[in-house]
């Protein structure tokens, strides 16, 4: 039986820690369109976007389409306020 250990390093070094697509881009679209940043967390079915403002998820919110538009993808987007 071959019992194959992995140091903490071994792992990381072989994670990929490049952000999804769909993460940058919006990213981008926050901060080209409203000056600010966000978190966001792409799952499996929906991306999470979490906003330091309640005015800032709100005018997100209102631009849901274009948003989904800018990331290319059809998830459902959900933003919470820090």
């Amino acid at each position: 039986m071959n019992i194959m250990t992995n140091s903490l390093g071994d792992i990381l070094a072989r994670k990929d820690f490049d952000e999804p697509p769909e993460m940058q881009a919006i990213k981008k679209f926050v901060q080209r369109t409203f000056q600010s940043t966000v978190e966001v967390m792409v799952r499996e079915h929906d991306i999470v976007v979490t906003t330091a403002s309640a005015a800032l998820a709100n005018n997100l919110r209102l631009k849901v389409t274009e948003l989904r538009k800018a990331a290319d993808t059809d998830k459902r987007i959900i933003f919470r306020i820090r």
